[in-house]
């Protein structure tokens, strides 16, 4: 503790320092791995599966709070972490996203003297020369960086047409900080690449080295800077959005300094009310402005938390929404290729449809669902969940017998564990960002739905796309043509297959149900073997030390065969 202690004081850690951190992160990974992979493996193959259910929620919990006095105490690039972990909403249990999610706000400022140092040696000026005044508490606190209001000389101010800014200056030492952490990171993606639950489902060392981009773009200012000019032109046009202006003479590598455009924090419910804002008529406004940014431009803010988005009131009165969504921070921002952009927008029409069959082919598209599985449990899932569950909002969606979503979620769970799903490299931001927007959107108003503002959008891109369609309908026709023209062959030889008891039916999930019922009974019988085995042994071997040793040691083949029949499983 001493000297990790020691690294968030020392603005520039020493060698020692460094090493100290790395061992500490590398230590923590290794502990929370084995620990999980002892419940949630070991376990369940030896027939303690009730164990590793019982005990999942305290250990998640547990899990959390200790990775966030790590993120807390450490600094740099593990509050990066822990605000990812924070926002998958998607696949991680509330235990984990509700203790993280403070690591948004939670991270300690650094004294002003070392803020100034560093922002002089950038200016290569004094501050009281460069600016008429600077603020030294700063209004934010960030994992990279820190903030503070200043205010333009008056020759600065006359050429740029503004006066009060926020200078937002980097924290110092963070990219040697930066580097031993994401040294720390490349070695535990490496231990997740040999587990196959999990490499099957992700590349671990190339989503570690997409998330190591984004970090080494994030520290340079000057990228944040050319991020925010390409925002502001894409939402040129909109008078939904506004961006705040560079000042470019006094921004450098480490020292940004932009225009001050501080408003209501999008979720303070009670500062919009006062300000004649109804919280409710912001949530749909900001949901289809960021899906404009995933499915449209394929250029998007990809760290919306609240603290990054201000709602500021206008002058205009005759305009639908007398108010606009100020972006602020764009150190953090991902792209959208145009295939990746098709299957998302493929995806999105599919879900306002209602669509299972769409969907599950969009997902396929978007490459989250290799070529070769089986979809056929999966679309019959999603029709289902559709039918019960689409057009609720959240409001709604509590309202449900908690025991019908158990049932449904232990369903589905099973069916998504079988399917081989993955994540693609440049999905991580995508991920981060709808999970953000869905969960601000549902802070603004608690009956928000979804679905309300996703279908308006996806008639939208319907339209949009109609001059398509014509190439659609002739495809289809062909694919129908095609069709025809195989189907006597095809009939011909169901009738021979038939008629000389060729013909097969497979059933997956059956099949799957019945084999995981097999291994389940091996597993059982050989946990009971080595169970009565273990004891006969430690009994016998207080009279008789040779058997009872003996027993003890063979109890040990039962165990190793039920650890192979649940490997088999996988």
């Amino acid at each position: 503790m001493t000297s990790d202690r020691r690294d968030r004081a020392d603005p520039v850690p020493g060698a020692g320092d460094t090493r100290a951190r790395y061992r500490r992160i590398l230590r923590f990974a290794a502990w929370h791995l084995a620990v999980t992979w002892w419940f949630e493996l070991v376990l369940p193959r030896v027939g303690l599966v009730r164990i590793a259910e019982r005990t999942r929620t305290k250990r998640m919990l547990r899990f959390a709070q200790r990775f966030r006095v790590l993120a807390v105490d450490l600094g740099g690039l593990m509050i990066k972490v822990g605000q990812f972990l924070s926002s998958r909403l998607d696949v991680l249990p509330p235990e984990i996203t509700a203790e993280l999610e403070g690591l948004q706000d939670e991270v300690p400022p650094v004294p002003f003297s070392a803020i100034r140092t560093l922002a002089e040696a950038e200016l290569g000026a004094p501050l009281d020369q460069v600016f008429a005044s600077v603020e030294e508490a700063p209004i934010a606190a960030a994992s990279f960086g820190q903030a503070h209001r200043a205010q333009l000389l008056h020759t600065d101010a006359a050429d740029t047409g503004l006066d009060s800014v926020v200078v937002k200056v980097q924290r110092p030492g963070i990219e040697a900080i930066v580097d031993v952490d994401l040294a720390a990171l490349r070695k535990v993606g490496g231990w997740l690449s040999h587990i196959r639950l999990v490499s099957n489902r992700a590349d671990m060392p190339a989503l570690v080295e997409e998330f190591a981009q984004i970090s080494l773009e994030e520290i340079d200012y000057r990228q944040e800077a050319a991020n925010s000019v390409r925002f502001a032109a894409d939402f040129a046009d909109d008078g939904r959005v506004a961006v705040p202006d560079v000042v470019w003479e006094r921004s450098t590598r480490r020292v940004l300094t932009l225009e001050d455009v501080t408003a209501i924090k999008i979720t303070d419910s009670a500062a919009l009310r006062a300000a004649g804002i109804d919280p409710a008529q912001v949530a749909p406004v900001f949901a289809s402005v960021m899906f404009d940014q995933l499915f449209t431009n394929g250029f998007f803010h990809a760290d919306p938390h609240p603290g990054n988005i201000f709602v500021t009131p206008t002058a205009d009165l005759t305009a639908e929404h007398p108010w606009k969504l100020t972006f602020i921070d764009f150190g953090m921002m991902g792209e959208v290729p145009t295939s990746t952009r098709s299957g998302l927008r493929k995806l999105l029409i599919a879900a306002a449809s209602r669509d299972g069959k769409g969907l599950v082919a969009a997902i396929s598209d978007v490459g989250v669902l290799v070529p070769s599985a089986d979809t056929a449990e999966l679309e019959r899932a999603l029709t289902h969940a559709f039918a019960r569950f689409g057009g609720m909002g959240f409001a709604e969606l509590r309202e449900v017998d908690p025991r019908e979503f158990l049932d449904f979620a232990v369903e589905f769970g099973d069916l998504v564990r079988s399917l081989p799903f993955q994540l693609p490299e440049n999905f991580l931001l995508i991920i981060r960002a709808m999970s953000l927007t869905s969960g601000v959107c549902s802070s603004l108003d608690a009956r928000f739905n979804l679905w309300d503002s996703v279908e308006p959008y996806a008639a939208q891109l319907l339209r949009d796309e109609r001059g398509n369609i014509v190439q659609d309908v002739a495809q289809q026709a062909l694919d129908a043509a095609g069709l025809a023209l195989r189907l006597p062959k095809r009939l011909d030889g169901l009738l021979t297959r038939i008629e000389d008891g060729s013909l097969s039916v497979a059933n997956p999930r059956l099949e799957r149900q019945m084999a995981r019922l097999d291994r389940t009974a091996q597993r059982a019988a050989s946990a009971l073997i080595f169970g009565a085995l273990l004891i006969a042994g430690a009994v016998v071997r207080a009279d008789d030390t040779v058997l009872g040793s003996v027993l003890m040691i063979v109890s040990v083949v039962p165990l190793l065969h039920g650890l192979w029949v649940g490997r088999r499983g996988l």
